[in-house]
C-alpha cells in the first residue's frame, strides 16, 4: 500500500467526524481566513488537504470558486454532501496528494491549508507544488499545529500523535516552518501562534483509536517529566493544549 493510500485507508471511516470536530469547525483561525479571503470576490481558491471542508465553508461565499483537494475520497464525499447542504454551488472537489497536485502552474489566486501538513509524506514537496500553483503575488495561508523547540517536549508530543494516529508524519516546529516555506519561494508576511485544548475523550474518539493505544497515551502522559507535563497542561483525563501557527504567506 502507498503512503498516500495507508492515509486514505486511516481516514476513509474517520471522515463523517471531522465535519462535526468542533476543533475543525471552528476557531479564530478560521475567522482569519473569512477575513482575508473577504473582498477577492474573482478569486479561484485552492483548499490544500481540505478534510472536513471547514475552509472551502468559510471561504467559498467570498470568493469565485474553491477546489477542495484531499488524498481521502470519503472526505471528499462528505464536503460534496455538506457544501450542497450549506448551498455553496462553487465548491468543487479533486482527490490528490498534496506532493502531486493535478494543476497547472499559476492557476490559484489563494492556497489555503489547515491542519494536514503533519500527515505529508514529503514536507517540502508539498510546499513547492504549493507555491508551484500559486499565482505571483498571490495569497497563501497555512496552518498546523506545532512541535515545541526543547527536544524533550517534541519527543513527547509526536509519539502522543503517532500512537494515537498511524498516518501521523511529524510535527514541524515555526523556524522549520519558516525555513522551508522560504526555500519554496514564499515570504512570510505574518504569523499567528495560538493555543488550543485537546479535550482527550474527543481527541481519541476522533482518529477511533483503539483502547490499547489510548491507554499508551495516557501512560506515557503520566510518566512524563514534571517540566513535560506543565507545558503540555496536562490534565487529570489526559486532555492538553497544543499550540498552533499560522503563517501568512505571498508569492516570493
Amino acid at each position: 500500500m502507498s503512503e498516500q493510500n495507508f492515509a486514505a485507508a486511516q481516514y476513509t471511516p474517520r471522515a463523517p467526524d471531522y465535519v462535526t470536530s468542533a476543533v475543525h469547525a471552528q476557531g479564530p483561525d478560521l475567522d482569519q481566513i473569512e477575513a482575508l479571503v473577504t473582498g477577492h470576490a474573482g478569486a479561484v481558491v485552492l483548499d490544500l488537504g481540505c478534510g472536513g471542508g471547514h475552509v472551502s465553508y468559510r471561504a467559498a461565499p467570498h470568493v469565485a470558486r474553491v477546489v477542495a483537494v484531499d488524498v481521502t475520497p470519503a472526505m471528499l464525499e462528505q464536503v460534496q454532501k455538506t457544501a450542497a447542504l450549506k448551498g455553496l454551488g462553487n465548491i468543487e472537489t479533486r482527490q490528490a496528494p498534496a506532493e502531486h497536485l493535478p494543476f497547472a502552474n499559476a492557476v490559484f489566486d489563494v492556497v489555503l491549508c489547515r491542519f494536514t501538513a503533519h500527515h505529508w509524506q514529503d514536507f517540502a514537496a508539498g510546499l513547492r507544488e504549493a507555491r508551484r500553483v500559486l499565482k505571483p503575488g498571490g495569497l497563501a495561508v497555512f496552518i498546523d499545529t506545532v512541535a515545541p523547540a526543547p527536544r524533550v517536549l517534541d519527543t513527547h508530543l509526536q509519539a502522543m500523535e503517532l500512537l494515537r494516529d498511524a498516518s501521523h508524519v511529524r510535527n514541524y516546529s515555526v523556524p522549520e516552518w519558516v525555513a522551508e516555506l522560504a526555500r519554496a519561494g514564499f515570504m512570510v508576511q505574518g504569523t499567528t501562534l495560538r493555543r488550543l485544548r485537546m479535550e482527550f475523550p474527543i481527541w481519541i474518539a476522533r482518529t477511533q483509536a483503539p483502547p490499547e493505544l489510548a491507554a499508551a497515551i495516557r501512560q506515557l502522559q503520566s510518566g512524563a517529566p514534571e517540566d513535560v507535563r506543565a507545558h503540555f497542561a496536562i490534565g487529570e483525563d489526559g486532555s492538553f493544549n497544543v499550540e498552533s501557527a499560522t503563517f501568512v504567506l505571498g508569492a516570493g
